[in-house]
């Protein structure tokens, strides 16, 4: 089965500076078997309600401002899969959720920019999942346990967030020293991964240290939820970056090996 991954895409400058992470994700691409799609849950695309993109030709969403032009140059000219996104939207929907689909949408920066990295030629069909707004931690947790089951041989799931998102703390430059605040959060989430804690790590928001510094707003965090979810009792889980970048954001990134069994 493909592992399902969380990663933290920092800022909308990781595209350019790659850092730790960058090659990170590319090695770790490199290593699996080429997917039939990657379904991604990105914060940066909330709606109310619960929606997939259906596009066919998804476009390379510039969700932010004020970044060197260069940044606006990047593609990620992917296909999308219109049909994996229908059989998803009737496999949720035989879970009991309400789910739209939506032809229009294209990749936010939450998506395309960390798929650059692990899938660097476009060739893997991308469809998106949107984060519906005021669903809590566990509300996207079960969202997850009901995708557990789709598809697992087939579909690379991808929640991509961001361990630490404190963007009133954010220094431009990237040799900050790390704040002490976010590598504590971060050693906590990286412990309680190792040992299975899965419950302490969906309700981290409440319990960690820190929790409200490092995730002012939790939309963030969120997509480590949903991975966990369909993740089930995962066999082993990988680190793959442990990085933390201009002071305060956390890069890093997990890959949970699915047993088959759920939570």
């Amino acid at each position: 089965m493909l592992p399902v991954v969380f990663v933290s895409h920092g800022a909308p400058s990781f595209a350019l500076d790659p850092g730790v992470a960058g090659p990170a994700l590319t090695s770790f691409g490199s290593s699996l078997p080429k997917p039939k799609a990657i379904i991604v849950l990105s914060p940066h695309w909330q709606s109310q309600g619960l929606w997939i993109s259906s596009a066919e030709t998804p476009e390379t969403i510039y969700d932010f401002s004020g970044f060197p032009s260069a940044l606006y140059q990047l593609q990620y000219p992917v296909a999308g899969k219109p049909d994996i996104a229908a059989m998803l939207q009737q496999y949720l929907q035989q879970k009991g959720f309400s789910v739209g689909l939506n032809p229009q949408r294209g990749l936010d920066h939450g998506a395309w920019v960390p798929l650059r990295y692990i899938f660097p030629q476009p060739e893997v069909p991308v469809i998106q999942l949107s984060l519906p707004v005021g669903w809590s931690s566990r509300q996207i947790y079960q969202l997850g346990q009901a995708l557990h089951g789709f598809a697992p041989e087939q579909v690379l799931f991808v929640g991509s967030g961001s361990l630490t998102h404190n963007l009133y703390e954010f220094h431009a430059y990237a040799d900050e020293p790390i704040a002490a605040y976010a590598a504590e959060f971060s050693d906590w989430i990286a412990s309680r991964l190792v040992n299975g804690k899965v419950q302490q790590v969906v309700d981290a928001l409440e319990l960690a240290p820190h929790a409200k510094r490092a995730h002012p707003t939790e939309e963030h965090f969120l997509p480590l939820s949903f991975v966990l979810g369909i993740a089930g009792n995962y066999s082993a889980v990988n680190s793959l970056v442990r990085e933390i970048r201009h002071s305060v954001l956390s890069m890093d990134a997990y890959a949970f090996e699915r047993s088959g069994q759920e939570a």
